[in-house]
């Protein structure tokens, strides 16, 4: 079957055929989804579609956050787009108004503004920042985080320089414990937090003992790649303190859980209770549109400036701030924020219902509409089953829901859906999860 929506001079080839043009042509260290890879061609709301229209429930894309092709957001980055689209170098009303909207969601004093293309770009200039206002080389950051793929991002990311292929740790960089309150050392929930806070001082001491000063702390607000972990209570005010102590800044790496995700609050570090000194955000903020920013407070923005120019061709463009602004809108406006809330708390409830009838489901947890599932072979021992959590990947795709798995042992459901995702919607994934858990 022809695909309707393709453009007239593409051709429309086979599954097989891009999978071989794929290998013969592109970077060959580019990934698929699935055991039989899907042909993806048309999304709307928290639907993908298949070139036979076949639909499928996208329960792990936190990029199209208010919905695959929302049509406000589409129809603002295409009247731009069709009127103007150039660099910062000249005056235009949408940055500042973007960076007036975004700016008003933060607390004080979080109010300077960088744009770049992606959440990478935007840690990696996080870091210059940082080093320039601490004139401090080290960084401390949480086991199996993912901060980016640059140079300087795959080195504090041990999700990546511990992985296949990494080179291991670089010596300007401490590594603390995930604050894990399922299978890490520290349980108790009244105390896990402030427990796992007090890591911190040891990892910056071991810099100091290499000559080496900490500028900064990278933490996500929510654990992604380490397993949709939720930090314990107190974790972060313990671990900023001690950073701070020491003289570094703290960063809050709201790239995947950010714009309203958590629900109760816009930004997932609120929960804490902190304020950092920079925040970085990317994936939601453009709904699939390429960008990212930084946001830092006065004095850590005055520091950067040194008479070296910071220009980023598109970072900050009218057709980009354009969409963003567009997603602020739809975010307010169809009161998504109190969506991922309410549906988030439902779908939690219905997991853990799961989890009282399927011992394989050895954790839940989450904030809003970010959500994990942990799957074990031994609920008492806690041992993962990565196997296991494949194998549901798999089932529920041949059911038409689309999800992945995270996690040091790659046995965690990943559940990060658009933020429209319905009340339905959960309970269609909540009834297939249970017949798939049923038949495994």
């Amino acid at each position: 079957m022809t695909d309707p929506t393709a453009s007239s001079n593409v051709p429309q080839r086979s599954n097989a055929d891009i999978l071989r043009l794929r290998k013969q042509l592109l970077n060959p260290t580019l990934s698929v989804s699935y055991n039989e890879p899907l042909k993806i061609v048309r999304g709307e709301g928290v639907w993908l579609y298949d070139q036979y229209g076949q639909a499928y429930l996208d329960m792990v894309n936190n990029v199209c956050h208010v919905g695959h092709c929302h049509p406000r957001v589409v129809a603002a980055g295409q009247a731009q787009m069709a009127q103007l689209n150039t660099n910062t170098r000249y005056l235009h009303d949408n940055i500042v108004e973007y960076a007036l909207r975004l700016t008003a969601t933060l607390p004080k004093p979080l109010s300077v503004v960088f744009l770049t293309n992606s959440g990478t770009e935007a840690n990696d200039l996080a870091l210059r920042l940082a080093r320039a206002h601490t004139r401090a080389q080290g960084v401390v950051v949480v086991d199996h985080a993912y901060h980016g793929h640059s140079p300087s991002m795959v080195e504090l990311s041990p999700y990546k320089f511990n992985g296949k292929g990494g080179a291991g740790q670089s010596p300007h960089v401490g590594v603390v414990g995930m604050p894990d309150t399922y299978r890490g050392p520290f349980r108790e929930a009244s105390t896990a937090g402030m427990q796992y806070g007090q890591l911190l001082p040891a990892a910056i001491d071991s810099l100091r003992q290499s000559g080496i000063a900490p500028a900064a702390f990278y933490c996500e607000s929510l654990l992604g790649c380490g397993g949709q972990i939720v930090l314990p209570e107190g974790y972060l005010p313990e671990a900023y303190a001690a950073v701070r102590a020491a003289g570094g800044v703290c960063l809050a790496d709201e790239v995947q859980v950010g714009f309203g995700r958590v629900g109760e609050h816009f930004w997932a570090f609120e929960h804490q209770g902190v304020v950092p000194d920079i925040v970085t955000l990317g994936k939601p903020i453009g709904n699939g549109h390429p960008m990212g920013a930084v946001v830092t407070t006065p004095e850590i923005a005055a520091s950067f400036v040194s008479g070296m120019e910071y220009f980023n061709t598109f970072g900050g463009n009218p057709v980009s701030c354009a969409i963003a602004l567009a997603v602020l809108d739809v975010i307010a406006d169809e009161q998504l924020q109190e969506n991922a809330r309410r549906v988030g708390a439902f779908l939690m409830e219905g997991l853990r219902e799961l989890q009282q009838r399927h011992d394989c489901i050895g954790d839940v947890r989450g904030r809003g509409l970010f959500v994990g599932a942990e799957l074990v072979r031994d609920c008492e021992a806690r041992t993962p089953d990565q196997p296991k959590a494949k194998a549901v990947v798999e089932a529920m795709k041949a059911r038409h829901v689309l999800l992945s798995t995270e996690g040091p042992d790659d046995n965690v459901l990943k559940i990060k859906p658009p933020i429209v995702f319905s009340q339905a919607n959960a309970e269609e994934f909540l009834d297939k999860l249970d017949q798939v858990l049923r038949e495994s």
